[in-house]
């Protein structure tokens, strides 16, 4: 069993690495105005021999700056809540999860250019849900209440509501996010096991059920006084007879 104390610790990257991403996605934009680049070209174009490089290259690129700040705090709090909660398995889901996401856009989206971070949002949301309840751990149920809280209305976007957003690449996304929150497993925080619930538990030597009947009715145990008698104790005084003030 993996023990609260063991799983959930903060270090520097829980914080650090969710910023470098940032960083990096802004920098990449800020490059592209600077120099009046465009890396549009760089995304997934499904079903291309070309267009595989986008699963690396397309959650760094954003048409405009609304784009980027829409995918910004998402992409932090959610990679944040990853890095914390699952540190055992953070990089296997944020790497596998952005190569799925990618090759499943390719495999399932229109002939376009598709680009941002918005997948790998996608998918950090689907298995922090997901996770949480097949885990059924009580800390990690609760951040699958909070994340759909705050992000549930995401879901909305995997249907094509807007033909300019990417929603091959959400539900992309969201689909790799769920195969992965159960095919993850290995170093995953357990739930906290009660002594009753394990498998070498005998009611017979339980103290609490010692006190109960086998109608069910409670019989007051008190401790055993201790009668022992001892004995053979000497005792010894000494007297010492006080100095007067003047022999001090």
């Amino acid at each position: 069993m993996i023990e609260d104390q063991n799983s959930f610790k903060f270090h520097t990257g829980v914080i650090g690495y969710p910023l470098l991403f940032v960083l990096i996605i802004w920098i990449v934009f800020w490059f592209e105005v600077r120099f009046g680049f465009d890396f549009s070209h760089f995304g997934v174009y499904p079903r291309a021999i070309i267009g595989l490089r986008g699963i690396l290259f397309s959650p760094l690129i954003h048409s405009d700056i609304t784009h980027l700040w829409h995918n910004t705090l998402p992409l932090l709090i959610l990679s944040t809540a990853l890095f914390y909660f699952y540190q055992n398995n953070a990089w296997r889901v944020l790497l596998f999860g952005i190569f799925f996401t990618g090759l499943l856009t390719w495999l399932l989206g229109r002939p376009a250019n598709h680009i941002g971070a918005s997948g790998v949002v996608y998918m950090l949301f689907g298995f922090l849900f997901l996770k949480g309840i097949v885990a059924k751990h009580f800390r990690l149920i609760a951040l699958s209440f909070v994340v759909v809280f705050i992000y549930g209305s995401l879901v909305w976007y995997i249907l094509p509501v807007d033909p300019k957003i990417s929603w091959e690449g959400h539900l992309s996304g969201l689909i790799t996010g769920v195969l992965l929150a159960f095919l993850i497993k290995k170093g995953v925080v357990k739930p906290k096991r009660y002594i009753w619930e394990a498998p070498d538990y005998d009611p017979e030597e339980d103290d609490f059920l010692k006190h109960f009947d086998e109608n069910g009715n409670f019989i007051e145990r008190l401790p055993e006084e201790d009668n022992t008698i001892i004995d053979d104790i000497e005792i010894i005084y000494e007297f010492k007879e006080a100095k007067k003030p003047d022999e001090e």
